[in-house]
């Protein structure tokens, strides 16, 4: 089918499934994963009213946060600025910031610097740029690594970095070290320059920008390895990498950006019991809903479609986990409550990734966007941006648990 006459096929289901039930679209099936009264919207709303502020007073624009959680307490890591809400890659004054919360009393103990522009560091002071889209992993004992986007767009090329936050003191490392890509001609800094000529040689053919790529969803372990979705937002490039074994370097495996006359990015992937890779794209073209990807060996992918069970999606950052052998997958609604943006996110279940049944549905004025989900000790916890008065509604990071 022809991408305009799907479209329109879409926008009218979409009108349909909306005044359905989401029960009635599951059917019997339902009572496999969910209680026979189960009500998505109050359940979210159970999690909406027990999520805590983690960013400090002075905050006033903070997004695209994440975490991870180590002996009882969360390391939440975001981009923020002083000075408004919302956020740009061209605002140079956002830095990044560690919150350490305590998961037993929900209450936030330090909110720590990590870094900013111009900043000086004992082997090279990062330049004059926004520090941007951070990701946090524990790779040992005793050591907390943080990664960021160092970039200043039209003026240099963007660079990955990390920095290393020791657990017992909490206390981060005086030293920045850049985060390296692994592509088919060798290993160079991660830059946007590199994955792009990367993706030219797989056949893509848009215009370069020296800024967006990003660790977009960046620890998922499968199969003993850790992938890793590399993106770059501003053009609509996107690749599945892998770790090496001291989390420093990413090779890339394989590129999906096709079709190229949408714009898609920020991917979230995840591999289905059959071995098929599958990853969830934010499309950016109108009518903007999500299209899927599917992959036998990670390295080729089929062109993205849309698929039925998501007839209404906005553009923005979906996820796509597995917790206890179900899959996990959020997307954002294009509903808008009250005309804020990003103020509906759904969250469906699935044993086999085909057959997905409606758990929680977030539905706020104050928004409910870019959510991170980490499992530990039993529960599901959650970081997302929200807002009260900016149009982007990215204000702060709020944390909680989702079951």
């Amino acid at each position: 089918m022809k991408h305009s006459s799907r479209r329109d096929f879409l926008a009218v289901a979409g009108t349909l499934l909306a005044a359905m039930p989401f029960s009635a679209l599951a059917g019997e099936q339902t009572k496999t994963f969910l209680p026979a009264d189960w009500k998505p919207k109050e359940e979210g709303d159970k999690v909406l009213n027990r999520l805590i502020k983690v960013t400090a007073e002075k905050v006033k624009g903070a997004h695209d946060g994440h975490f991870t959680i180590i002996d009882d307490y969360a390391y939440i890591a975001a981009e923020l600025n002083d000075e408004k809400g919302g956020e740009s890659a061209s605002w140079n004054y956002i830095y990044v910031a560690l919150s350490i919360v305590n998961v037993k009393t929900m209450k936030v103990e330090q909110i720590i610097p990590i870094a900013k522009q111009e900043q000086k560091f004992e082997n090279e002071t990062l330049p004059i740029g926004a520090c941007f889209v951070p990701r946090v992993i524990q790779i040992d004992a005793k050591t907390l690594r943080c990664y960021f986007a160092s970039e200043n767009p039209g003026k240099r090329q963007s660079q990955m970095y990390f920095v290393d936050f020791d657990l017992k003191t909490r206390t981060p490392s005086n030293r920045l070290n850049r985060v390296k890509l692994k592509t088919e001609d060798g290993i160079f800094d991660m830059q946007p320059q590199y994955f792009y000529q990367s993706a030219v040689k797989s056949g893509f053919k848009k215009n370069a920008k020296d800024y967006g790529m990003y660790l977009f969803e960046p620890f998922k372990r499968i199969d003993s390895k850790i992938y890793v979705d590399l993106n770059n937002y501003p053009i609509g490039q996107q690749a599945l990498g892998v770790w090496n074994d001291t989390f420093d370097t990413v090779e890339i495996v394989g590129h999906f950006n096709e079709p190229q006359d949408v714009k898609l990015s920020e991917a979230a992937v995840n591999k289905l019991p059959d071995g098929t890779w599958l990853a969830i794209c934010r499309n950016d073209t109108k009518p903007r809903n999500y299209m899927f990807t599917t992959s036998k060996d990670g390295k080729h992918w089929t062109e993205a479609e849309f698929r039925d069970f998501i007839p209404n999606g906005g553009n923005s950052k979906p996820t796509f986990d597995k917790f206890n052998g179900i899959y996990y997958l959020g997307w954002q609604e294009s509903t808008r409550i009250n005309e804020v943006s990003r103020s509906v996110f759904n969250i469906d279940i699935s044993a086999d990734g085909k057959n997905w049944f409606r758990k929680y549905r977030f539905e706020t004025e104050k928004s409910f966007q870019y959510p991170v989900f980490v499992q530990y000790n039993g529960h599901i916890y959650l970081i997302t941006s929200q807002g009260d008065s900016s149009p982007s509604r990215k204000e702060r990071i709020m944390f909680g648990m989702l079951e």
